[in-house]
């Protein structure tokens, strides 16, 4: 099949084309390199800068890709509603153009739209917590709310969701939200690609001496991350415990750099308010290192795997958290074991051909 992935986060388009050409398949990625993570992509749809003109520069760029380069793809993925860092209608104009000019286009759930917010804001959420709402009150970026629900985004995302022929979801809460919007029969998990091939493991196979707890953050998202929860907690365990352990902070580094950094850790502290491990926490478990993330029994439960649980679950409460990054400290041996069942579990269910072939079982049923 010939193949447009249109946006990216994280490298996630990137590493699912890559898996994907090896199975066969003609694949081009369009994105802006997820920003300063700058990650690959075969044509670049990065805004030339800000303000209006910027905008205006990349209108007119990508018209001009699109006319020459964007058409008769059997299949075209787009990686949110507001694919291009354009207003809504632009986003509507480029994205009827791209369903009159190609097959079957889709949408991956990537990311924050419309209607993953008012599930999270929901006083019927299945989501017990999130960024958005802890326990039935307000989440540390509320007051974010009306800029997703507003009427001009809003109407576009559920223009997109009327519109696409399907999706393909990232993570367990956007599935669910997903859901809440569409048949069962629109929607289908896919999971986050890694390509655990060309990642050598370094496993931990003995007891650190001095535990390095590693913090990767974005320097506009610490709130939405809850990394300023897990850097206040994590510098009061270094300094109650400051021969068994440190702390390592990274921030808005390129994606190769940051690689390179993230390998000196033993425990990879990743985010707050999820119920899932997201790309960062895969990466590290891929190489063998433990990983804070989301690890809730439900998250386990939604991919049928009964026996590993290689994920320290980060809990939303400072308290908590202090508790379970603690008992690591002070169980060092617990690491080593969750070195191994964390690769495991990558290869099992992340692993990028495993990926791009649910893709692909799903297209099949649209085509």
């Amino acid at each position: 099949m010939k193949i447009l992935f249109l946006g990216d986060a994280s490298n996630y388009h990137h590493t699912l084309a890559n898996a994907l050409a090896k199975m066969g398949h003609e694949v081009t990625v369009a994105s802006h390199g997820s920003y300063w993570m700058n990650t690959r992509r075969d044509i670049d749809i990065s805004r030339p800068c800000s303000g209006k003109l910027g905008g205006a520069l990349l209108w007119a760029k990508f018209n001009t890709i699109l006319r020459n380069n964007l058409k008769g793809y059997d299949v075209v993925h787009i990686s949110n509603p507001t694919f291009l860092d354009l207003r809504p209608h632009r986003n509507r104009e480029i994205f009827d153009r791209l369903k009159r000019n190609n097959g079957r286009v889709f949408l991956t759930a990537l990311g924050t739209d419309s209607h993953f917010v008012e599930m999270c804001c929901a006083t019927d959420s299945p989501l017990r917590y999130s960024e958005w709402q802890i326990d039935g009150k307000p989440g540390p970026i509320i007051d974010k709310k009306a800029k997703w629900l507003n009427l001009e985004l809003y109407d576009h995302c559920r223009y997109i969701y009327d519109n696409i022929d399907g999706v393909v979801t990232a993570l367990y809460e956007y599935d669910l939200s997903a859901r809440r919007i569409l048949t069962n029969d629109m929607v289908a998990y896919g999971g986050i690609p890694i390509d655990t091939k060309a990642i050598t493991p370094q496993y931990i196979d003995n007891t650190p001496e001095i535990i390095t707890l590693f913090l990767g953050r974005h320097r506009n998202r610490q709130a939405e991350k809850g990394t300023d929860h897990i850097e206040n907690v994590a510098k009061r365990i270094v300094e109650k415990y400051p021969t068994q352990c440190q702390l390592d902070i990274v921030e808005n580094l390129p994606y190769n750099e940051y690689l390179a950094r993230l390998r000196k850790a033993h425990i990879v502290m990743d985010q707050l308010y999820s119920f899932t491990p997201a790309t960062n926490a895969l990466l590290a478990m891929a190489m063998g290192l433990n990983t804070l993330s989301g690890g809730e029994e439900d998250f386990y439960r939604f991919i049928n795997e009964n026996e590993l649980r290689p994920i320290i679950n980060a809990i939303p409460n400072d308290d908590a958290l202090y508790k379970t990054l603690e008992e690591v400290i002070l169980h060092p041996e617990i690491i080593v074991k969750r070195s191994k069942e964390g690769r495991k579990f990558v290869e099992k269910h992340n692993d990028s051909k495993i990926v791009a072939q649910r893709f692909i079982d799903f297209w099949q049923t649209k085509m």
